[in-house]
């Protein structure tokens, strides 16, 4: 049987989120995940708000260099993806945004029917 993980190993992160709530409370809210698979990582999402991630992109001076742009291979979901330490942990931030369909494209609805 395994042994459960104690809450003490996610501190960094929650510490994180501590100082996050205190500090930049004004900021939009992200979606935030601590998982015990990674119990080291704050991961902060933003779906379909890329202003969001830039605004705490720059509160955690991330330079947009180091943004990592991709294209879900369906091709209508573009990412973001920026990583950065903060008290004693990494912490992430992604985001997912739709590509609109070019005009005069035909959703598979209207192909199907």
């Amino acid at each position: 049987m395994n042994t459960p993980m104690p809450l003490s190993s996610m501190a960094a992160p929650l510490m994180a989120l501590r100082i996050f709530a205190d500090e930049f409370r004004h900021l939009p809210a992200p979606c935030v995940s601590i998982s015990t698979v990674y119990p080291n990582l704050l991961e902060l999402s933003f779906h379909d708000d890329a202003d969001g991630f830039e605004i705490w992109c720059e509160a955690l001076r991330i330079r947009p260099r180091a943004v990592q742009h991709s294209v879900h291979s369906d091709g209508r979901t573009s990412v973001m993806k920026a990583v950065t330490n903060y008290s004693g942990g990494p912490v992430k931030l992604i985001c997912f945004t739709t590509i609109p369909a070019p005009e005069g494209t035909r959703s598979r609805v209207e192909v199907d029917s």
